[in-house]
């Protein structure tokens, strides 16, 4: 077996972007390519994988503030590590951007980890389930209707247990098609569980409103009503909802997921992987999550967060979301693919994963 106690001798970081494969928006956002920031870190021949979809500009934070800090440690240093990274990007920020790419090089740090003893990633965090239950997320505000009813019904085919359309279109300015993309999804799902995103698209009177709308199509999941930015508010629109409030994807850390426990915001909390602080960051939340009797489900990512969500005994599930699922078989190989509505991690050392030879068309 060869020693986790070989010391990283390489830390590389690129930038890959893949253009959707139509326009995309939600709320409060629209957008047309995908950036995707690869991470490797490396002990000798043998090399860890980690990525965050981020700006290009967290390559240069991976780069020039954190493999400084990582070359010449041990993989199996990483509690030290993580602490040295924290410390390094004090004065740039721990948000966004750095959360991204201390996020990407924790991932790489648990991959090179389990790949040095030769063991799956998941033997490593410590698995509490064979397989992550997912459900199947997208449902733009830009797609017509067909467009819609065709992504659900491929959804269906996979076996999903649930699936999710993004409402609040233009920031909340258009309430009557939101209940109308409802209304379909609804019919071409049938007994299937709806859930809905708004992506903190609406006031936090307009969401009280649209959530008792809601009710009437038997939504079970209302992801930021209002923005996770503002706990009290998310609060008060939970204090009054038929259904489970849910948000978390923009938390950087376990303090941003403390701010939402704290103020009873949520009934699920969402980390992400490529956000919260790699796989360390994930079950840092999740057990703040389970010391409130909270819930938790992971966000996006689907390649990273099936290994996450089995690694959780309280977690429900995690997003298969359009754009991700998408773009993850086409830049790495050893892909896991969703059987009956569950992804099961791989047998194989590590995450599984590779970079592969389709990846270098879409490198930046």
């Amino acid at each position: 077996m060869i020693p986790a106690s070989d010391p990283i001798d390489r830390v590389t970081a690129e930038v890959y972007r893949v253009p959707t494969d139509q326009p995309e928006a939600d709320g409060t956002a629209e957008w047309d390519a995908t950036t995707v920031v690869v991470v490797r870190v490396a002990a000798g021949e043998i090399e860890g994988l980690g990525y965050s979809y981020a700006d290009a500009s967290a390559a240069l934070v991976v780069t020039k503030v954190l493999a400084p800090l990582v070359r010449g440690a041990c993989a199996s240093d990483l509690p030290y590590l993580r602490d040295a990274m924290d410390r390094a990007v004090r004065n740039l920020g721990r948000a966004g951007v750095v959360a991204c790419a201390i996020s990407a090089v924790d991932v790489a740090l648990w991959d090179l980890r389990a790949r040095l003893v030769r063991m799956p990633l998941l033997e490593l965090l410590g698995r509490a389930r064979a397989a992550a239950p997912v459900y199947g997320s997208g449902g733009f505000t830009t797609y017509d209707d067909d467009t819609t009813a065709a992504q659900l019904r491929e959804w269906l085919e996979l076996g999903v247990g649930a699936a999710k359309i993004k409402i609040g279109e233009s920031a909340g300015a258009a309430e009557a098609r939101d209940l109308q993309r409802v209304a379909l999804a609804r019919e071409v799902l049938g007994d299937v569980e709806l859930f809905v995103d708004a992506n903190g698209g609406y006031t936090p009177s307009q969401a009280r409103r649209v959530e008792r709308d809601l009710r009437d199509f038997d939504v079970r999941w209302f992801e930021e009503p209002v923005s996770s930015d503002y706990p009290a508010e998310l609060a008060a629109v939970r204090a009054g909802a038929a259904m489970d409030i849910a948000a978390g994807e923009y938390c950087w850390g376990i303090q941003d997921a403390a701010r939402l426990l704290a103020a009873g915001a949520v009934d699920c909390l969402q980390l992400d992987v490529t956000r919260c602080g790699g796989f360390t960051g994930w079950l840092e939340g999740a057990a703040l999550a389970e010391a409130s009797g909270i819930s938790i489900s992971a966000h996006c990512a689907p390649q990273l967060s099936a290994h996450a969500v089995c690694a959780v005994r309280r977690a429900r599930h995690l997003e298969y979301f359009h754009d991700h699922a998408r773009i993850e078989p086409l830049l790495f190989d050893g892909a896991l693919e969703v059987r009956e509505g569950s992804i099961e991690p791989a047998g194989t050392p590590g995450l599984g994963l590779t970079l592969g030879p389709r990846a270098e068309q879409f490198r930046v």
